[in-house]
């Protein structure tokens, strides 16, 4: 069976980069994983193409769990989701939890092969709101 994808969207892409790390650290190659930070040209902000290839290469048919930074991490998020096709759009939700926090200890959870809703549950009630 295959385990819940994460996605990490930052205004930053160092910080996209480093929390995606962390992870992979964490838990090595048990999960799918893709971050995606900063705009088009560059600078802080956020890309819903970026968000949606991301979505993509971290795509697992148990679902994605995206962990954002600041509100337009999120609105882009959900705009991106809102764009998938209608069988894919039940399976990826975005968590309210830190972001570093918030996708370790969502990597975790969906490294033992928790469903999407037990992971985004877990990120969202165990990291320090």
């Amino acid at each position: 069976m295959a385990n819940v994808g994460i996605v990490i969207v930052s205004h930053s892409p160092k910080v996209a980069e480093g929390a995606a790390d962390m992870v992979r650290q964490m838990v090595g190659d048990a999960v799918p994983l893709a971050h995606t930070g900063g705009d088009p040209a560059g600078g802080l902000g956020t890309d819903v193409g970026s968000i949606l290839a991301a979505i993509d290469a971290a795509w697992s048919e148990a679902g994605v769990a995206i962990l954002v930074d600041l509100g337009g991490a999120e609105t882009n998020s959900e705009m991106a989701i809102e764009l998938l096709d209608e069988d894919r759009r039940p399976r990826v939700v975005v968590c309210n939890a830190p972001i570093v926090e918030g996708a370790v200890i969502a990597a975790a959870e969906a490294s033992g092969g928790s469903p999407l809703d037990t992971v985004k549950r877990m990120a969202e009630e165990l990291s320090p709101q």
